[in-house]
């Protein structure tokens, strides 16, 4: 007796054509990855979408800098004072400490990881371009060192309201801090990441930010206070004008009317001013082109 022949499995098999389609959607160009790219690195400055370790230093700086205007405007609301114990434009001079230690941290950490792991060519891949990554870093980390230096003569303003000091004359006062501050801000932050942008490791970036800011200001103050002991004052002005912080003291001194804080509070002159802002001015540029150019070699 024959056997039945086994019947045949039933045919499973399934071709899928999934094929590509294409993107249909909005494409949001070269201003969007800007602003994004913008966006991420004030976060990141701040340690905002990053390890709650990131978030210490940035935080604790901030901190820092807050803290002595709470304790002016606590002191002044109590006595009731007719004006603020310390000037709007002097107070980022008074803590510059604070400001070079914030710089000489964040600013290796906004460009140096990039060149470290050479992800700088994926940027520039599409649709950013070199120049949307240099100006992205420059106005975060600029915007990042204005939130830190404002955000104190914004409360030693509303200190001055509580204590019911002239508000015409706390408003100009608040305007020039915040000028003088501005200021600071692109100054220090241009040479900042020029540094930082030299390295691809962040400890040799955050000396260099470091020895930059102190070494020159050292030698400058030095020189002013060696000029004005000799009896030559006249050079104690142009001397400020190989320091970046001493470029905005006498800056805000020609023409934001802050006291004179050189050497023997020797005053600079509008003619003087005016030199200064064009060495600012230059400088601002002259840190813009030299990372225009360093972007142009590690972005091949």
């Amino acid at each position: 007796m024959s056997t039945p022949a086994p019947e045949a499995a039933p045919d499973t098999t399934r071709i899928h054509n999934i094929g590509y389609r294409s993107y249909d959607g909005p494409r949001l160009g070269r201003s969007y990855a800007r602003r994004s790219l913008f966006s991420q690195s004030l976060r990141g400055a701040y340690g905002l979408g990053r390890s709650a370790k990131s978030k210490v230093l940035p935080m604790l700086l901030f901190g820092v800098m807050c803290a002595p205007a709470l304790i002016i405007v606590a002191i002044s609301v109590y006595t009731k004072a007719d004006e603020l114990f310390v000037e709007y434009t002097q107070y980022a001079v008074l803590l510059q400490l604070v400001i070079a230690v914030y710089l000489a941290s964040q600013a290796p950490q906004s460009v140096s990881r990039d060149l470290r792991f050479r992800t700088v060519p994926l940027y520039f891949s599409r649709p950013i371009e070199r120049v949307d990554y240099v100006l992205a870093k420059y106005g975060a980390m600029a915007s990042a060192l204005f939130i830190l230096t404002a955000s104190p003569l914004l409360i030693l303003w509303i200190g001055s309201m509580l204590a019911k000091m002239d508000f015409v004359e706390q408003a100009k006062l608040f305007g020039q801090g915040l000028v003088s501050v501005a200021v600071l801000s692109v100054l220090f932050s241009g040479v900042g990441l020029v540094m930082a942008a030299l390295t691809p490791r962040r400890g040799f970036g955050v000396a260099a930010v470091i020895a930059v800011l102190t070494i020159t200001y050292g030698a400058v103050s030095t020189l002013q206070g060696i000029s004005y002991a000799t009896e030559n004052t006249g050079a104690v002005p142009w001397l400020g004008l190989f320091s970046p912080l001493t470029l905005v003291i006498g800056l805000q001194n020609a023409f934001l009317g802050a006291p004179a804080s050189f050497p023997g509070e020797v005053p600079v002159g509008a003619g003087a001013g005016v030199v200064y802002l064009v060495v600012i001015l230059g400088l601002i540029a002259a840190c813009y082109g030299i990372l225009m150019a360093r972007y142009r070699k590690v972005g091949l």
